[in-house]
């Protein structure tokens, strides 16, 4: 197995391939961010510019969390068939997949770009962005469902996105905060039984590029068939959690989660799965934000402080008789974090 992150052995894996020439000369720098693989981007002479990835054993956090490294195989037909079901440009183009060294190329995403979780930390909210952002899944989840009798075969496999989201985020925290397990455990049997769009598992602003003010969607190593629900609360986790750390931007970050989810809604409107979405995604909310106060991976922006209270205040809401919706979610969630302390 070769170490991509060793740049001499990476130029001559790529020179054996034929994939540059003899001679040619690489630009190799590494790309921070991601904690579950190696990747590199790669500027070819001509200019041509590539991101490699090679997935990881062990991933880079403080606990002990391993994967097998064969999802990149996910991730690469991830790249295959995501085009079909989303905008023109929303995703990069697979270059090739090398199976025995766990490793996949891709077109990078070209210069001027950002990265926009990054933005909305500075307190740059668009409301362009976010429709953006809301009609992307609801594209992926409406368009997969009409072509769910060849593409269900391919992303039958939930063993990474249970490795990967359902053990380290909900299982483990209901070790955590044991007073949530029942609740936890509950969603995650309905989650494993639930086979009916696809599901990215990581739709997170972490993971779009900004370019052209269009979003590019990365990272889809844990796509399965699935529970759409899981995605929406995933994703609504960043703008409430954001809420909760740039106070000066709150109300705008409530006002993005509330506007992202109507768009939502009103793009997968007929879809016969929604009967239960409003439920479940506000279940998946929740659940989501306790895993990102005290889950394997906690979100690395929020201090102890902001940690301990979003996990007493899901749990307070997790406990409550009267389950909000997703829009009682938001408006409840706002008003807790409105009166706490934070340290």
């Amino acid at each position: 197995m070769i170490d991509i992150e060793d740049f001499a052995q990476l130029q001559g894996y790529l020179r054996d391939i034929g994939r540059i020439g003899s001679r040619e000369a690489l630009s190799i720098r590494l790309l921070a961010g991601g904690v579950s693989n190696k990747t590199l981007l790669v500027v070819r002479s001509s200019g041509e510019s590539w991101v490699i990835k090679q997935a990881l054993r062990k991933l880079r956090v403080q606990s002990d969390w391993f994967s097998d490294p064969a999802r990149i195989q996910v991730e690469a037909n991830g790249l295959r068939y995501l085009p079909r079901v989303t905008p023109e440009g929303s995703t990069t183009a697979l270059l090739f997949e090398d199976r025995a060294e766990n490793l996949v190329a891709m077109e990078a995403v070209p210069e001027p770009h950002q990265n926009w979780k990054q933005q909305l930390l500075s307190g740059d909210i668009s409301r362009e962005f976010v429709g953006q952002f809301a009609k992307l899944l609801g594209s992926i989840h409406r368009e997969s469902f009409r072509l769910r009798p060849e593409l269900a075969p391919v992303f039958a496999d939930k063993q990474y996105f249970y490795a990967l989201r359902l053990e380290p985020y909900y299982k483990y925290s209901a070790t955590v905060a044991p007073e949530a397990a029942p609740f936890l455990e509950e969603l995650v049997a309905w989650t494993l039984s639930r086979f009916d769009t696809l599901v990215h598992g990581d739709f997170s602003p972490k993971n779009v590029l900004l370019h052209n003010n269009r979003l590019v969607l990365l990272d889809h190593e844990v796509l399965h068939f699935g529970d759409p629900a899981f995605d929406v609360g995933f994703s609504l986790t960043h703008f409430l959690a954001k809420a909760l750390h740039l106070q000066p931007k709150r109300q705008e970050f409530l006002k993005a989660a509330l506007h992202y989810w109507k768009l939502y809604v009103d793009d997968v409107r007929g879809m016969p799965w929604t009967a239960s979405l409003d439920f479940r995604a506000a279940q998946h909310t929740l659940a989501s934000l306790l895993a990102r106060a005290c889950g394997r991976s906690p979100l690395e922006y929020l201090n102890k402080g902001e940690r301990a209270v979003q996990q007493k205040i899901v749990v307070e809401m997790m406990m409550e008789e009267n389950f909000p919706t997703v829009d009682q979610v938001i408006t409840r969630f706002s008003k807790r974090i409105a009166g706490r302390k934070l340290d």
